[in-house]
Order: structure tokens, then C-alpha cells, then sequence
């Protein structure tokens, strides 16, 4: 059972939380915390091959710009899902 953001319990609909924090935050930290430790254990540098150039970068800001690019990729079709 969870509790609900009115102080009552149910199995059904409504606002869950975990200590009055929302779940859905709880869920964003974990996520965070994860990739955070997952980019700075990865930061030996590697060659980046684009159509026209090479660059060469440490694999963490490789990673991060991914992470930005499908983030940002996930909140521009959000609204999609509507339709």
C-alpha cells in the first residue's frame, strides 16, 4: 500500500510518496545519482568521429552531451504522447 499525498492510504489513484517525498522525485535522484557516478568513472579520453572532423575528449563529456541530447530529445516528444 501507498501512502497518498492526503494522509490516506490506498492501493488506488493518487500522488504516491515514500517518507512525503514524491516517488516521481525519488525515482529523477536515483537516475541522477546513477549517471553522475557512471560519468566520472568513465574518464579516460577517446577520439569522437564526426561526419567531416575527429575530436578527441574525455568520454564523460562524450556521455554527458548524450545524456543532454536525449534528455532534451525525451522532454520535446512528451507531448506527443497526447496525441
Amino acid at each position: 500500500m501507498t501512502k497518498i499525498s492526503d494522509g490516506s492510504s490506498s492501493a488506488g489513484s493518487g500522488k504516491r510518496e515514500i517518507a512525503g517525498i514524491p516517488t516521481r522525485y525519488l525515482a529523477i535522484g536515483a537516475i541522477v545519482v546513477l549517471a553522475v557516478w557512471f560519468l566520472f568513472a568513465n574518464l579516460d579520453k577517446v577520439k569522437i568521429q564526426f561526419w567531416v572532423f575527429t575530436v578527441t575528449a574525455p568520454l564523460w563529456v562524450a556521455l554527458l552531451a548524450t545524456l543532454l541530447a536525449g534528455a532534451a530529445l525525451g522532454w520535446l516528444l512528451r507531448g506527443r504522447q497526447a496525441r
